[in-house]
């Protein structure tokens, strides 16, 4: 991560959570580890990404097939994966989340094996002497598709004046 994080900062100057740990940051990662012979890009690949307006939905494609995952794009998504556990742990310490996290939005829905192995506990966990506070948050990643669509329209009918 530290290469990564040299990386990106020669092309960008400012580095934020959100430039890697976003769908917007897989393609950053995958160029990354591609740019440093991380592992071999396969050429259907690399002309899958080059011609991709968003390369993320390709990355995950080849990171996630099961007969044939590509080491590159599975190797994004893992570096991926564990900036998110990291960052979520960040998050669960500064608001003392101990209800709990909930991982919302489109790619960790879709990224649910890489989740449930254990570098994302890891990376969520790996706090020092917090470690045991954070091994006690849990875990939740939000899998209905128009949820935050619910609940705006949950707070407009409770906002919303009484009909009389």
């Amino acid at each position: 991560q530290i290469g990564l994080l040299r990386y990106l900062t020669e092309r960008y100057g400012h580095i934020s959570y959100e430039r890697v740990c976003s769908g917007l940051a897989i393609p950053s990662i995958y160029a990354y580890l591609r740019d440093t012979n991380y592992a071999p890009e396969h050429p259907d690949l690399a002309r899958e990404v080059a011609a991709a307006r968003d390369a993320t939905p390709v990355i995950s494609r080849w990171a996630l097939d099961v007969a044939e995952p590509s080491e590159l794009c599975l190797a994004t998504l893992r570096t991926f994966v564990a900036i998110l556990g990291a960052e979520a742990g960040n998050l669960a310490l500064k608001v003392l989340a101990t209800g709990g996290i909930y991982l919302g939005g489109g790619i960790p829905p879709r990224l649910l094996p890489l989740l449930e192995e254990e570098a994302f506990l890891r990376a969520f966990q790996d706090k020092g002497r917090l470690r045991d506070l954070l091994s006690r948050i849990p875990i939740h990643v939000i899998t209905y598709p128009d949820v935050a669509l619910l609940g705006a329209a949950h707070v407009g009918l409770e906002e919303a004046p009484a009909a009389t």
